[in-house]
């Protein structure tokens, strides 16, 4: 007998599907012609022990037993059934193929439940992307020696080990320093979720702190040959007063170039038209769903993922969520009218949308090249005749799906971006315009001139200097006179607090909270901190431990959560460890590095890292109670007169490991 293992049911189905039939489906596994048998995990099967099963000691929390570090590790069953299937079926088993996700956390699921099981026969390895029928046909011919990826696997057990070891300890140290000063729950600290809590923190600090600063905008009413009128806003000349983002701090330089041009005539340096086109969004992963739909819909990062499990596994409405690639499988093309048809019947006010959808375009979505583990979120062609009984969190995130999908079977947005330069009175002055030609995929939105950026706030603030009404064409050399012209006063804006669509962008682009270019490298390519599966929970985490709290719209951190970061050593509260761990995890699937090297170094680390936290002997951390009353947003500290610059949003974290000033 040949058994499948594969990591969730999903792809055990398309597995089983692509074998010889017969099928015949039994609770946890499938059997299939020629004596294949298809069996599944669900995630991870196993989970690392507890510190009691190392010795019933640990179960009391005490400093005296950190760091608790085993020698030998142990694994408990989190899905017993799941285990005791699959170890039936092994012990019939004359061959394996390991058919976990073509990543590093999917190579460690499936070889970690052999090695448990004791399984010493022959293991071959399926790497599966793509469900479709096709594609799956293609990689059963395609099967390698599992043994190859036996680095991909050392790197995982690595991680998953060094996060237990780091987590665990540093949680139980600082929980017992604040208990010993009166605090009575769980402090709890970690790789992911003390980073990003730091970067909540030290937001609330800066807009706290936030002076904000004048600049000046001058603006003209220039009048061309034939009466058409159009604004332009003076460019301040090299030597004026500017501050790091190019505004301008003196307002009597503004004013006496304003003085200089009114009523003056001046000429047309330049004048240029360009048709810009912008093409379609790709598809959602989930961070991008995630971030769509909290600032859209005002929705959490757990309860996006939530509607998209149900969809996923309920409904079968949509392809697998837990997704860090906006990619598709280009096999996947052929199903695109069947989705059209399933989009139609199952959210209506789409219906037209999905008519006017040309099935026969192709968009850069379509890449095998660049689909990883799994492909981006989109709609299947699912037929429900109960979608009634979706729920209004699941209908919003469909419709999203659906949108965005669509959205890659219509024709560019188009534009004409016009620009004017003004010569006038030794002034130059600058006009800008962007008039919509072709709607293209952005009718598929409501507001389509906001479509497609990323900010909504920061897209209004980019247009300030757009013209709204369509410019004139003009020749350079062209006369033209100013009519009036007039400096208008205003202030920079504190950062803005986090929010669920913002807070998810962070954890991703979390590279630029950083100085070192080293550490910015690695937590660019590695796509942040924490990952698809998990940043919801621990964003959630947050909130159960009340470490931030909500504000309106805003995540804003609590007495509690600015306390605890305050305590701890900066190396905890930055998102740096994940970047040199993460250097270290290529090392080892590289072999130029062992797991057992790096895990001595996290040992290293930790035993100092518990010195210190020990020398401290308490640490005051307040609880946030339980009624707390509505919180309020962080104020911006008075405004203050002084010269200053203008707050830097991204508000980079050192990355030294000094202790913060409590």
């Amino acid at each position: 007998m040949r058994l499948f293992i594969a990591e969730k049911p999903s792809l055990a189905r398309a597995i089983a599907d692509a074998l010889p039939a017969p099928q015949k489906r039994e609770r946890l596994h499938i059997e299939c012609g020629g004596r294949d048998v298809v069996a599944w995990c669900a995630g991870h099967i196993l989970q690392t022990a507890p510190p009691e099963a190392y010795g019933a000691e640990y179960k009391t929390w005490r400093l005296e037993h950190l760091p608790i570090a085993p020698r030998t590790w142990k694994l408990e069953a989190s899905s017993p059934d799941l285990l005791k299937s699959i170890a039936r079926l092994l012990k019939s088993a004359e061959r394996v193929v390991h058919a976990g996700d073509p990543d590093r956390e999917g190579q460690l699921l499936v070889d970690e439940v052999l090695q448990f099981l004791g399984y010493r026969g022959p293991v071959d390895r399926l790497l599966v992307s793509d469900l479709s029928f096709e594609a799956v046909r293609r990689q059963l011919d395609a099967l390698e020696p599992n043994a190859k990826y036996r680095p991909l696997y050392e790197s995982a057990l690595a991680r998953q080990r060094a996060d237990w070891l780091y987590g665990l300890n540093m949680t139980r140290l600082y929980t017992l320093l604040g208990r010993a000063a009166g605090y009575k729950g769980v402090l709890s600290v970690g790789r992911v979720q003390t980073p990003l809590l730091g970067l909540v923190v030290a937001r609330d600090r800066a807009i706290a702190a936030f002076r904000p600063v004048a600049y000046y905008v001058a603006a003209a009413e220039v009048r061309a040959g034939g009466g058409e009128t159009f604004r332009a806003f003076w460019v301040p000349p090299e030597g004026a007063p500017l501050d790091e983002d190019g505004r301008l701090l003196g307002q009597d330089v503004a004013e006496a170039a304003c003085q200089r041009v009114v009523g003056q005539e001046g000429r047309i340096a330049a004048c240029t038209e360009e048709t810009r086109t912008e093409t379609p969004p790709l598809p959602y992963s989930l961070a991008d769903l995630q971030m769509d739909a909290g600032r859209r819909l005002s929705m959490s990062a757990q309860r996006v993922l939530d509607a998209c499990q149900s969809l996923y596994e309920t409904h079968r409405l949509v392809t697998y969520p837990r997704s860090d690639c906006a990619y598709l499988p280009e096999g996947q093309l052929i199903e695109a009218f069947d989705v059209f048809t399933a989009i139609r019947a199952q959210a209506p006010v789409l219906g037209d949308a999905a008519r006017k959808a040309d099935g026969t375009r192709r968009s850069k979505a379509w890449n095998d090249r660049k689909v990883t583990a799994h492909h981006a979120i989109v709609p299947t062609p699912t037929m429900r005749r109960d979608v009634a009984s979706l729920t209004r969190s699941e209908r919003a995130v469909y419709e999203l799906v659906c949108r965005r999908y669509l959205a890659q079977f219509y024709p560019p947005h188009e534009y004409l971006q016009t620009t004017i330069e003004v010569d006038v009175a030794g002034e130059r002055f600058e006009a800008s315009g962007r008039q919509t030609t072709k709607l293209g995929w952005k009718a598929l939105y409501a507001d389509p001139e906001t479509e497609g950026e990323p900010d909504p706030a920061q897209a209004e603030t980019d247009r300030e200097r757009q013209s709204a009404a369509p410019l004139p064409r003009l020749t350079p050399g062209a006369r033209v006179t100013v009519d009036s012209a007039a400096v208008t006063g205003k202030r920079t804006s504190p950062p803005k607090p986090f929010t669920d669509a913002s807070i998810i962008a962070a954890m991703c682009g979390v590279a630029k909270f950083v100085r070192s270019p080293a550490v910015k490298k690695i937590l660019t390519e590695a796509d942040g901190i924490g990952t698809p599966a998990t940043r919801a929970a621990i964003i959630e985490t947050l909130f159960e431990r009340r470490y931030v709290e909500r504000a309106r719209r805003a995540i804003v951190s609590t007495e509690t959560g600015r306390a605890l970061v305050a305590s701890l050593p900066e190396v905890a509260t930055t998102p740096d460890m994940t970047a040199v761990w993460e250097a270290a995890m290529r090392a080892i699937t590289e072999g130029t590095q062992t797991s057992g090297a790096f895990l001595d170094r996290v040992g290293a680390q930790l035993a100092e890292l518990v010195a210190e936290g020990r020398a401290l002997g308490r640490i005051a951390v307040p609880a946030v109670p339980p009624a707390s009353p509505a919180p309020r947003l962080p104020k911006p500290a008075p405004r203050s007169a002084r010269p200053r610059r203008s707050a830097d949003t991204r508000h980079p974290i050192p990355n030294s490991a000094r202790r913060r000033p409590r």
